[in-house]
């Protein structure tokens, strides 16, 4: 199964050149049963990555345009009475997929987010008193356009705080943007992906990763990056403890891709920047290439185990 998830990656990578940390560190997400924010310029390929992670891992794929006027039922699904029976009968919506692309969920109402997050946080949905359970593995991909705010809803911190990794694709080299445009683009690449894993050994391979070890020596040292957040000069809001859980979960995903069944400090310090990012805000009025060297400083401030 390891053999199958490292060609099933290599596989994504083909299709997203030049952004191997941005794929393993996505399907680190999943392994790590996350879910994932995706904050960058339209055309980077976030609708590709997400596509290729579906086919590769055989699950199913659904993409929602986050507008407005979008209704937490369009999302969850409603009830449809059928008058011949005289009765209501459930129609489920898109998030009744493995992995649920929300493309620029800031754009959508606290309301309908609000619905999204709840679902995400619960695996769950309640219509008409009564209750639904998502499909496992269950993924949401959702999308940030950083730049643009007229007409969107910013998720507040707490909500943030759901998404266990943040991270943005960037855009790629020239060498390998010029075969992206030649081949324009390579999301149809990515549609004919084939699927190398089952959902279920999906689940099977999430539940080896919660297995992978912990010493103690790399707990503490999670839990010294944590009370170091907590510091007011540092960040205004430290980090929860439901990030430092975040925090552990990435690194031992990212450890199990890298064949190891046990944590290494550089497992923490690789996955920090992306679990941090949209949960420690610094002091003054940072831009965001300073908000990551804001981070990696601190970070290099603490201590790491031999």
């Amino acid at each position: 199964m390891r053999e199958r998830l490292k060609k099933a990656l290599n596989l994504v990578s083909s299709v997203i050149r030049g952004k191997e940390r941005e794929v393993q560190i996505s399907m680190a997400t999943l392994l790590a049963g996350g879910h994932l924010l995706l904050e960058d310029l339209p055309g980077t390929g976030k609708t590709t990555l997400a596509l290729a992670l579906a086919k590769v891992t055989g699950c199913t794929f659904a993409r929602v345009q986050f507008t407005n006027d979008l209704m937490p039922s369009d999302v969850i699904g409603t009830e449809v009475f059928l008058t011949q029976e005289g009765r209501f009968i459930f129609k489920p919506g898109p998030i009744f997929h493995n992995i649920l692309l929300a493309d620029e969920i800031n754009r959508a109402t606290p309301r309908t987010q609000s619905a999204l997050l709840e679902a995400m946080g619960e695996g769950k949905v309640s219509v008409g008193g009564e209750t639904y359970p998502l499909p496992t593995p269950f993924f949401v991909i959702a999308t940030q356009n950083p730049l643009e705010l007229y007409g969107t809803f910013p998720l507040p911190e707490s909500q943030l705080d759901r998404f266990m990794v943040r991270l943005e694709m960037g855009y790629p080299e020239r060498s390998l943007e010029a075969e992206i445009v030649a081949h324009n683009g390579h999301y149809s690449m990515a549609q004919e992906l084939p699927a190398l894993l089952t959902t279920q050994e999906i689940l099977e391979i999430q539940r080896e990763v919660s297995e992978v070890e912990v010493p103690p020596r790399i707990l503490d040292y999670i839990m010294e990056i944590t009370q170091s957040t907590r510091n007011r000069e540092r960040f205004r809001f430290g980090l929860s403890t439901r990030g430092a859980i975040a925090l552990k979960k990435v690194a031992q995903a990212r450890a199990y891709l890298e064949d190891r069944n046990y944590l290494i400090p550089e497992d923490v310090k690789v996955s920090f920047p992306y679990v941090a990012f949209h949960r420690l805000i610094p002091p003054g009025d940072y831009k965001e290439e300073e908000r990551l060297e804001f981070l990696l400083d601190f970070l290099a401030s603490v201590p790491a185990p031999l």
